[in-house]
C-alpha cells in the first residue's frame, strides 16, 4: 500500500470555471530521481513515479543489455541514502561477475528523462548494433481481441484516474487476459517496469504476449520488448519512424493508433489474424 500512496502527491489548486476561483485539492502524479547502482559504483538516474522500483530497476538492467539472464541478478535491494533531498531513492544491484559493466570503458553513464528514455545515450546507433533477435514468429492476435485491450488498460489503471498524469504499459496474453499493468511518469519505465516484474518472475522471453503501452511507439519501447521477446507492440497513438524501421528489421509487429473498432499496422501484419 505504500507504494501507491508515493504514487501520488496532494496539493492545493485554484480552479477557475465561468468566472468563479474556487481552491480545492488535486492529485498529482509524483516523480522523484532513482539512482541505479551496481555495488556502490552509480549506473544511471532515472526520473520516475515511485513504486515498483525493483521491476524497474531489474526491467532496466535487462532491456539495456547489462544483463542477459535472470540469474546474472544476484540481489536487488532498495537502499537509502543519506543525501539531502534523496530520499531513500536509490537501488542497489549486485550482479554476477559477468555482467558487471566496466566503468573505466563506458563511454556513458545512463541519464533518462522522464519524457525520453532514450536521451543521453550516445547513439541510437549503439542500441541497434546489440544482437537483438526476432520475436515469436508463431504468436497470433485476433483484431477483434486486440481493440478491447485499451478499454481493459485504461479501466485497470489506478493512478492516472486520480491524476490523468501517468502513462500506462501492459502485458496481455493472446485471450485478451491483463498479466501485469504498471504505470509511470516516463512510459519507457512503465514498459522497463512489466519486463523487470516478467523477468523476475522467470517468465523473460514474453514470446506469447502482446505490449499496450499508452502514448506513442517510439524507438527504444520497440528496444525494449524486442530484448524481452515481446512479438506485438501496440499503442493509443503514433509510432515514430525509427520505431517502425526497427520493427520492420527485426520483423516485431507494430500497432498504432490502437482506438475504439481502428488500428494501424506498421510492420508485422501477418501475427493478426484475419477476422
Amino acid at each position: 500500500m505504500a507504494q501507491k500512496l508515493r504514487s501520488v502527491d496532494l496539493t492545493q489548486v485554484s480552479e477557475w470555471t465561468d468566472g468563479k476561483l474556487v481552491r480545492k485539492d488535486d492529485y498529482l502524479a509524483a516523480e522523484e530521481p532513482l539512482e541505479i547502482r551496481v555495488g556502490e559504483s552509480p549506473l544511471s538516474v532515472t526520473m520516475r513515479t515511485p513504486g515498483h522500483d525493483l521491476e524497474l530497476a531489474a526491467g532496466f538492467l535487462f532491456t539495456e543489455g547489462i544483463v542477459q539472464l535472470r540469474e546474472q541478478i544476484i540481489a536487488l535491494e532498495n537502499s537509502s541514502n543519506d543525501d539531502a533531498g534523496k530520499r531513500g531513492n536509490v537501488v542497489r544491484a549486485a550482479l554476477a561477475a559477468e555482467s558487471m559493466p566496466d566503468f573505466d570503458k563506458m563511454r556513458r553513464h545512463f541519464f533518462a528523462a522522464s519524457s525520453c528514455g532514450i536521451c543521453g545515450k550516445a547513439s541510437i546507433d549503439s542500441v541497434r548494433s546489440r544482437l537483438l533477435s526476432s520475436p515469436n514468429p508463431d504468436f497470433r492476435i485476433d483484431p477483434g481481441l486486440l481493440v478491447t485491450l485499451p478499454e481493459a488498460l485504461r479501466s485497470a489503471q489506478d493512478v492516472f484516474e486520480r491524476t490523468g498524469g501517468l502513462h500506462a504499459a501492459a502485458l496481455f496474453n493472446a485471450r485478451g487476459e491483463l498479466l501485469v499493468l504498471r504505470e509511470d511518469i516516463g512510459r519507457h519505465n512503465a514498459v522497463d517496469k512489466v519486463i523487470g516484474w516478467a523477468l523476475l518472475k522467470d517468465r523473460v522471453p514474453l514470446g506469447e504476449c502482446v505490449l499496450l503501452v499508452s502514448g506513442r511507439g517510439g524507438f527504444e519501447i520497440i528496444q525494449k520488448a524486442i530484448v524481452a521477446g515481446i512479438p506485438v507492440v501496440a499503442s493509443v497513438s503514433a509510432p515514430s519512424s525509427l520505431a517502425v524501421q526497427l520493427a520492420r528489421e527485426l520483423r516485431q509487429t507494430l500497432i498504432g493508433f490502437l482506438r475504439g473498432k481502428r488500428f494501424v499496422i506498421y510492420a508485422g501484419e501477418e501475427r493478426v489474424a484475419k477476422a
